[in-house]
């Protein structure tokens, strides 16, 4: 498990461990527990992005049965994504505050509540989308885009599925994967125990 880029399910860990798949996944949830991401804030530039993740894919109610992730990437660093109960303001605004150091300079793309963030102490730059902008020299959104596109992956093709009720705990593991992701995965793992 701490090697595979895109995860191990309960099942591919049943057939190596020879156990029923009730012990597998508490094995996985176990494991998991480990990745649990610390509280320490991000500094320096930092992009800010949400997503949703899960639900079915039916065009009129296209995000209601989905779980909106946000996710807070360090240029060069780590990175933080937390499941939210909704993408209001005040929702957003507080875990921006929660995992990221005031005095920061906050790229996003054009989503409106991130306009109120210089009122909370932070800089901003936006790129875009709607406009084709992708970049703005050195101002991007790539790098959290890059971890939605890992996760929604690994989910889909590892996982297949994941409730709401569990997704943080796979969020933590992709977000550790991240942070890991030039030092030996085990080592780091097994410092936390």
């Amino acid at each position: 498990m701490s090697q595979s880029r895109n995860g191990v399910s309960a099942k591919e860990l049943q057939r190596h461990l020879g156990v029923t798949y009730k012990t597998a996944w508490r094995i996985g949830k176990q494991i998991r527990e480990l990745m649990k991401q610390d509280e320490e804030q991000l500094f320096g530039m930092v992009e800010v992005d949400e997503t949703y993740i899960g639900g079915q894919h039916r065009q009129e109610d296209k995000f209601k049965k989905k779980t909106p992730v946000i996710g807070m990437v360090e240029r060069k660093g780590k990175m933080k994504a937390s499941v939210i109960p909704n993408r209001h303001t005040h929702v957003i605004l507080n875990e921006l505050r929660k995992g990221v150091r005031k005095g920061s300079h906050i790229v996003t793309d054009e989503f409106g509540v991130y306009k109120k963030v210089l009122k909370l102490g932070y800089t901003r730059t936006a790129v875009k989308h709607y406009r084709k902008e992708f970049a703005k020299g050195m101002y991007h959104v790539n790098s959290v885009e890059g971890f939605w596109s890992q996760l929604k992956r690994s989910i889909d093709g590892t996982y297949h599925a994941v409730s709401p009720k569990y997704l943080q705990s796979y969020v933590d593991e992709f977000a550790f994967r991240y942070n890991c992701r030039t030092s030996p995965v085990f080592e780091a793992m097994m410092a936390r125990i």
